[in-house]
């Protein structure tokens, strides 16, 4: 009786496995500028109020500007929760 050839190559090749996308860490170019931004603003905002005798930067918010100027800094640390 006459033998059966093998097979020269294996009969099932899995597809090669993809190689994982490298996931980018970190926050935008825009956010750290701007995080820092608002702090320094209110910053600035808060010093001006206090430097010119309660009379800049808006006069008619009188000492509404005080919360003007933190909040704007609050929203800066506010940033920094988010700044990986």
């Amino acid at each position: 009786m006459p033998e059966s050839k093998g097979r020269d190559k294996p009969a099932y090749t899995p597809p090669p496995t993809p190689k994982p996308q490298k996931v980018k860490v970190g926050n935008a170019a825009w956010f750290t500028p701007v995080m820092l931004g608002l702090m320094i603003l209110g910053l600035l905002w808060v010093v001006t109020f206090y430097v010119t005798r309660q009379q800049y930067p808006v006069p008619s918010l009188g000492r509404a500007n005080l919360l003007v100027g933190f909040a704007l800094m609050l929203a800066g640390f506010g940033m920094t929760t988010r700044w990986k």
